[in-house]
This record gives C-alpha cells, sequence and structure tokens, in this order.
C-alpha cells in the first residue's frame, strides 16, 4: 500500500473513505470422491499481474487496482486552500 492520495476513478467525489483488499493463496490437498481437505500449505500473499492490492471505494462500492485511484488523484489534484 502505497502512502500516496486515493481518488475513486469511478464516482469521482470519494478521496477518504476506502477498503483495502490484500489477497492471501493457499495450496490445498482434496480427497477425489469426497472433497474432504487433506493437507493445507501455508498462507501466502497472491500477487497478480497488476498488483497484489486491491481498493474498494467505501461510497459507490468500485473496486479496482490502487495504481488506478492513485492516478485519478495525480489527474485531478485536490488544491488545499489557506483562510
Amino acid at each position: 500500500m502505497e502512502v500516496k492520495p486515493y481518488f475513486c476513478p469511478n464516482c469521482r467525489g470519494n478521496r477518504t473513505k476506502f477498503r483495502i483488499i490484500q489477497r492471501k493463496a493457499k495450496d490445498v490437498q482434496k480427497d477425489a470422491f469426497n472433497g474432504e481437505i487433506v493437507s493445507m500449505g501455508t498462507e501466502i500473499p497472491f500477487v497478480s499481474e497488476q498488483g497484489d492490492t486491491e481498493v474498494e471505494c467505501l461510497v459507490c462500492h468500485y473496486v479496482g487496482y490502487e495504481m488506478m485511484f492513485i492516478k485519478a488523484a495525480e489527474r485531478e489534484p485536490r488544491v488545499r486552500t489557506e483562510v
């Protein structure tokens, strides 16, 4: 997870409320007849081609790769106004 601002590329309004989704993978061996798990390996991080972290917008519930949210924030940066 990068320390950069997010902006939802779908609803284009949310900059603050998100859920980070990190997937895990686990090797299992199952019985071919009844489907019971015979042995189970340890959990390992699941890395997809586009990265292992997905983000969900908690306003519109859109789920996408983290880089999409970062790039959307870079295209439309939030300007801090001092009064």
